[in-house]
């Protein structure tokens, strides 16, 4: 569930992000505009990173041969 939660977090802020970026790009042009696309683009990438991190099969090894 938490995996779940991570990958959720992380598509909302790319959408956030993305919509920051659109408002930035329209003409506003304001700096809050560009704050919100630094911001959610980190936290896209922070909760996609916990979220793919958490899908690695860490029980399982792996050995050179395969």
């Amino acid at each position: 569930m938490k995996g779940s939660i991570n990958g959720l977090l992380a598509l909302v802020s790319l959408i956030l992000a993305a919509l920051s970026f659109y408002q930035y790009t329209r003409g506003v042009g304001d700096t809050i505009w560009l704050i919100g696309i630094l911001l959610f683009g980190v936290l896209f990438l922070v909760f996609g990173g916990m979220f793919l991190s958490g899908r690695v099969n860490k029980t399982d090894e792996i050995h050179i041969t395969e």
